[in-house]
């Protein structure tokens, strides 16, 4: 007869691996084909519009599917139109939103400044993926950003390259903590690896820094510009085209590769039919109205298959339910073991 048997502790392995897939949709790694399909770009007009703070960025020209988002940020406020021309508001517009809105996720609050490798600048640039691309995290060492200069905006046109990478190959791991999660080193290099053996490639102080709990990068603006011989556009009256300069420096480079990384625990159930139980089955038409077997068969060989299993709590709720891939022949000559998968 059919009936519950209790696990034991030997019964039940719990087995807990990391799965790393694509970040991007398609399983893609090069950019360049999608980075044409853009929001808005920011108009004069654009004052307090998402297109003034920041831009995302599509695989497909119907915009189905956001692979990450784009932003400059100005501890001043330089950049950007100010929200309004009172004497109060000077200086308050959408790149010091950004700036502030960045420290306050990593550092906790917005008197903290970026600070790359002892330099200290007043704007930064901000990759942030888009948090549906991500499982729970993005893979340290995974990281390899092409950067090329564009002229103008002439996207076919470049001089020079930077290939970035994070450090967490170069220092075996270890990561600073902040609000924001791990930290690690953004540095010319790939796989995680740093090249040579400083930070800062330039006087402008470090790359920047990698977020793969948070699934943002934070970019030294003075570092890009000094490596790739740019300049950004600041001031308080500007319409903010560093973002589209960006894009433009990023979609040249044609190469964005990051990884999303995923925990999943396993919990494994060895379940054991042995030989005396389970030949029985409660199903009801196997007796007639009188309560005897209709199969005569059953009583001195009984013979069952085994098709499903069920997962009870304490309570004897039914609580999962796993199938095996063909019936299991059960009878009291025979046993069987079962391992039944749980993911979560």
């Amino acid at each position: 007869m059919a009936g519950l048997t209790r696990y034991d502790n030997s019964d039940k392995v719990i087995d807990t691996q990391k799965i790393v897939t694509s970040t991007w949709s398609d399983n893609t790694n090069d950019v360049s084909g999608f980075l044409d399909f853009t929001s808005s770009i920011a108009t004069a007009a654009d004052i307090t519009s998402s297109a003034a703070f920041y831009r995302e960025v599509y695989n497909d020209a119907d915009k189905t599917e956001t692979q990450f988002a784009i932003a400059y940020g100005h501890k001043k406020g330089s950049g950007s139109k100010d929200f309004t021309n009172s004497a109060g508001g000077f200086g308050n517009s959408a790149t010091k939103v950004i700036y502030n809105q960045y420290r306050q996720l990593v550092y906790g609050d917005e008197a903290s400044d970026f600070s790359f490798d002892g330099t200290t600048p007043d704007d930064i640039f901000v990759i942030n993926i888009n948090r549906a691309r991500y499982k729970h995290n993005l893979k340290p060492g995974s990281l390899e950003l092409i950067l090329s200069r564009s002229v103008g905006s002439a996207i076919s046109a470049t001089e020079g390259n930077i290939k970035l990478t994070d450090d967490s190959v170069t220092k075996l791991g270890a990561a600073t903590i902040t609000n924001a999660g791990r930290q690690f080193n953004l540095v010319s290099g790939s796989l995680g690896t740093m090249q040579g053996s400083t930070l800062s490639q330039t006087t402008s102080g470090s790359y920047g820094y990698f977020y793969p709990d948070s699934g943002f990068i934070i970019l030294n603006a003075g570092a890009l510009s000094a490596s790739l011989n740019t300049s950004r556009s600041l001031g308080p009256h500007v319409i903010n085209d560093n973002i589209n300069q960006f894009l433009l420096s990023i979609r040249n480079g044609g190469s964005f590769i990051v990884d999303s990384e995923e925990k999943v625990t396993s919990q494994y159930f060895f379940t054991r039919a042995k030989n005396n139980e389970y030949n029985y089955t409660t199903n009801p038409s196997f007796i007639d109205t009188n309560g005897n077997l209709n199969y005569t068969s059953m009583v001195d060989n009984p013979k069952t298959f085994i098709t499903t299993i069920g997962l009870y709590n304490d309570s004897n709720d039914l609580v999962a339910v796993a199938k095996v891939s063909q019936p299991i022949s059960k009878d009291f000559s025979k046993e069987a073991l079962m391992r039944v998968k749980l993911d979560y």
